[in-house]
């Protein structure tokens, strides 16, 4: 059984508070595009493990489908064991989500696979334990994520039909600088009123992580700046970085980016 998780871009990213347990409240809104993954798992009489694609640095072991896997074995003795292999598409480290994506799909793939029968409340109860971000791809729909991400109320985006374009350009941004630039404050305009009106996402709707990740990281700032040269109707970093979106109302000029750039485009 084969399946295609998927990565996700922040409209907004607000760091609230630091909480007691040394995570942060964050308030964004999260929606899911079609640049993916390929998850495969098999029953088979030995369990294996691989990989193709983009090189997944770290120890296996500390891979989120993996431990999908134990947290499910954990719960239901007895389940056959599984052939799993992962194609990586989605570029690690950068603000897409896409380790999470693997994670969530994997618990739902096994739902599957084993017939547990498990609704989405358990299934995000399962990822919860596995990410922050996690639980909002077992839905995958867009969300207002608030608390460490797993608090989702859903909401409706008038984005079907733009065109988006998105760029990583290869620079990593740690998490410790990512939060090092970052001074936690409530915001003045709750979220929900500035994506109801998209005049306003140019000016209002931002990433608290940019201002500081764009003084480091001029690139960074640069790719967003000829997004809207280009005419795109918003752009924005997504997440921690260093991806960088645009949407726009149609498909823009070929902008010439470099040639190691990653560049993904696609109809939302």
């Amino acid at each position: 059984m084969i399946t295609f998780p998927n990565a996700k871009i922040n409209l907004g990213l607000h760091i609230t508070s630091k909480r007691k347990d040394g995570y942060h409240d964050i308030e964004t809104c999260m929606v899911p595009i079609p640049l993916c993954d390929a998850l495969e798992m098999v029953l088979d009489k030995k369990p294996s493990w691989n990989s193709s694609g983009l090189t997944i640095p770290g120890d296996p072991k500390d891979n989120l489908i993996l431990k999908a896997e134990k947290l499910i074995r954990k719960d239901f003795q007895g389940l056959p064991n599984l052939s799993i292999h992962l194609h990586k598409n989605i570029p690690m480290g950068a603000g897409l989500g896409g380790g999470s994506a693997d994670g969530a799909f994997a618990l739902q793939l096994m739902n599957n696979l084993f017939d547990l029968h498990l609704d989405d409340f358990f299934l995000e109860e399962y990822a919860a334990q596995l990410g922050s971000d996690c639980p909002f791809f077992i839905e995958n729909t867009p969300k207002i994520a608030r608390g460490r991400g797993e608090i989702l109320e859903p909401i409706d985006l008038l984005l079907k039909g733009s065109y988006l374009v998105l760029i990583n350009p290869g620079i990593h941004v740690g998490t410790k600088e990512a939060y090092a630039g970052v001074t936690p404050c409530p915001p003045k305009v709750k979220l929900e009123e500035i994506l109801a009106d998209r005049s306003l996402w140019k000016a209002e709707l931002s990433n608290d992580f940019e201002p500081s990740i764009f003084k480091n990281h001029p690139e960074i700032a640069g790719i967003k700046e000829k997004m809207y040269e280009a005419g795109a109707f918003y752009s924005a970093m997504s997440g921690s970085g260093s991806s960088v979106f645009g949407l726009f109302e149609e498909k823009p000029n070929s902008l010439g980016w470099q040639k190691n750039y990653f560049v993904f485009e696609s109809i939302l």
